[in-house]
């Protein structure tokens, strides 16, 4: 800044015209009395604070201004500590451009050599390098801006840019955020459309949730097609005064939406770790080609566009997740009430089960069916795999078991019709394992079928072990012995066929 028409000096340093080689050092010229601060650096300095204030993961901003060689503080906003100003006299006078303490970050704001004014930001607690970063690009923004102070329409841009910033933070819906990264960079360059393309490395493409001027849809092109793909893959901007002209334009989306492309940008947008993210593309400038400043201005831009889509993404993804949760606990309840509360209670017998599955849906039941005073039907079965598709089939195997058993009373014919029901549905396409048998506590005998299922064990009086593999005599805790009659996987074979 230069000294005013009346011959008062400025309350900004001045660069000196001495030479140092060595090193950049910069003097302040001491001005014969202390002057009011700028009119346009206070305004501007109220519009940096406002939106550094929003800047994720910050809590508190102070902006100085250097009055000859003294720091004055003229804007603050958020959580703060007290002012350390011998602090920032010592940064303004160093040659660092940047200073940086555990949750502590100081941008010096210079044209040329001479410094503008100070950024001071603090974080809500240890600064990330992501934060770092974008306190950075934001310093950028704002030094551009007190630079151009005297300049009504770079200004107005600047202004509208540091807007732009402060609506970006606003919003963590996806949607609304493309909506304002839109109105902002149409509005900023003089577009008459817009679109945010958004990479899917998965898929291999680009897509995009919203268009402006558009109704609202979702496009998605490969990423090795178009103006907008090749932008993706090389990472540089691109500018065309006449878009079909372009061996690299591709026609369709403009042939399907009855839209003709004659100036086009596309931007890339990097994330925080300097990859491509996604693509904004402007179409058909109001005044002649994009230049030169469009692209510095949405540079400007860029890396709070990032942070903001890759926040909105997160958030997104967050929404998506409890959904997710929220219908897995749902669906928890509902297999939970498909199995039984609590075993039968049978003279001479104690029955005890314990089901914890290793997610929130699964494929393990048991169950419990009364076919006649004197019998119970018990049943273990395990479907394969985890998750909500072994869920749905043992609610479909719980379903069937009892609607058959009230009519099959034969253990085989009952295994049988369960087989060839599981079978017939086409979109069963997991395996499954089943241990069935008839308890009959009148006659203390019990018919079992093991279709796959690892065998049960039986645990004798005194303490050995047998595996139900055939048929045998076991006993319960009640000294008289309960016989047993079953079949094998061996003997029961053909019960195998789409259980096992």
């Amino acid at each position: 800044m230069r000294s005013s028409k009346s011959g008062r000096r400025s309350a900004t340093p001045t660069r000196s015209k001495k030479k140092n080689h060595a090193a950049t050092q910069i003097q302040f010229a001491a001005p014969a009395e202390d002057p009011p601060l700028r009119t346009d650096f206070n305004e501007l300095g109220r519009q940096i604070v406002e939106v550094a204030k929003t800047l994720p993961g910050f809590a508190g901003v102070r902006l100085w201004q250097i009055a000859g060689s003294e720091a004055i503080a003229c804007q603050e906003g958020g959580t703060l500590p007290l002012a350390n100003k011998a602090m920032i006299e010592q940064i303004a006078r160093g040659n660092a451009s940047v200073y940086t303490e555990i949750s502590l970050w100081v941008g010096v704001l210079k044209e040329n050599h001479n410094v503008l004014g100070i950024l001071e930001l603090h974080g809500s607690g240890l600064l990330s390098p992501a934060a770092q970063r974008l306190a950075q690009s934001f310093a950028r923004i704002a030094e551009a801006a007190l630079i151009h102070a005297g300049h009504r329409q770079v200004v107005q841009d600047l202004s509208a840019i540091l807007e732009a910033t402060r609506l970006l933070n606003s919003t963590l819906d996806l949607s609304e955020l493309i909506d304002i990264i839109l109105h902002v960079s149409t509005q900023l360059c003089g577009a008459d459309r817009g679109t945010v393309f958004l990479l899917d490395r998965k898929n291999n493409e680009i897509w995009s949730l919203l268009g402006l001027g558009l109704a609202e849809q979702e496009i998605r092109l490969p990423l090795a097609k178009g103006i907008v793909g090749w932008v993706a893959r090389h990472g540089v901007s691109l500018r065309s005064a006449d878009a079909y002209t372009d061996p690299r334009f591709d026609r369709e989306v403009d042939d399907h939406l009855g839209y003709h492309t004659r100036e086009l940008l596309a931007f890339p947008i990097r994330n925080k770790d300097r990859e491509i993210v996604g693509v904004l593309e402007l179409m058909n400038k109001q005044t002649g080609p994009f230049s030169e400043a469009d692209e510095k201005s949405l540079s400007y831009l860029s890396d709070h566009v990032a942070v903001a889509l890759e926040n909105a993404q997160l958030h997104r993804e967050m929404l998506a997740k409890q959904r997710l949760e929220s219908d897995l606990a749902l669906a928890r309840s509902v297999q939970q009430s498909l199995l039984p509360e609590q075993p039968p209670k049978l003279e001479g017998f104690e029955i005890a089960v314990a089901y914890a599955p290793s997610r929130m849906v699964g494929g393990d039941y048991y169950d419990f069916v009364r076919l006649k005073p004197e019998s119970w039907l018990a049943v273990i079965a395990d479907v394969e795999g985890k998750g909500m598709a072994s869920a749905l089939l043992m609610a479909n195997l719980q379903a069937a078991l009892h609607t058959l058993a009230v009519h099959v009373h034969a253990l085989d014919h009952l295994v049988t019709s369960l087989n060839d029901m599981i079978l017939s549905a086409s979109w069963a396409q997991k395996l499954l394992s089943m241990f069935i048998a008839v308890i009959d506590h009148r006659n203390r005998v019990l018919h079992y079928i093991n279709a796959g299922h690892p065998p049960p064990v039986v645990v004798r009086p005194d303490g050995s072990a047998v595996q139900l593999n055939e048929g045998d005599r076991c006993w319960v805790r009640s000294p008289t012995p309960l016989s047993v009659a079953g079949a094998s996987n061996s003997a029961g074979g053909r019960y195998r066929r789409g259980l096992h």
